[in-house]
Order: structure tokens, then sequence, then C-alpha cells
């Protein structure tokens, strides 16, 4: 029941086609595909600013032992 089939799919490629026409359907994939494609490079680059926040956490503790 969770999956869809080809009938289902067909359903909802023709309701797209009329509400937004042939000529809007490939730009609007164009940019679901390049906004995806940013929302990956920027989960790419979360873990190196992770690393960073830690190192800096890391050398100011440091920093705050070699005082006392």
């Amino acid at each position: 029941m969770g999956s869809l089939g080809l009938p289902e799919l067909i359903v909802i490629f023709v309701v797209l086609l009329l509400l937004f026409g042939a000529n809007r359907i490939p730009q609007l994939a164009r940019s679901l595909g390049k906004s995806v494609g940013e929302f990956k490079r920027g989960l790419a680059d979360q873990p190196d600013a992770d690393a960073k926040k830690a190192e800096e956490a890391k050398k100011g503790e440091e920093a705050g032992e070699k005082k006392s």
C-alpha cells in the first residue's frame, strides 16, 4: 500500500504538466537538482566546521589550565 505504481506516477506527472506547463517542468527539475547539490555540499562541509569548533574549545581549555 505504501509504494507508488506506474499508474499513480503517470497521474502525478499529468497533474504537474497541467499545473506548470511543458516548458516549466524542466526548469523546476533543474532547480531542484541544484538545490539538492547545494544541500549535499553543505552537509559535506559541516563536519569540518564541527572539527574546528572542537579544536578551538580544546585550545581554550588548555589555555585556561596553563593560566591556573
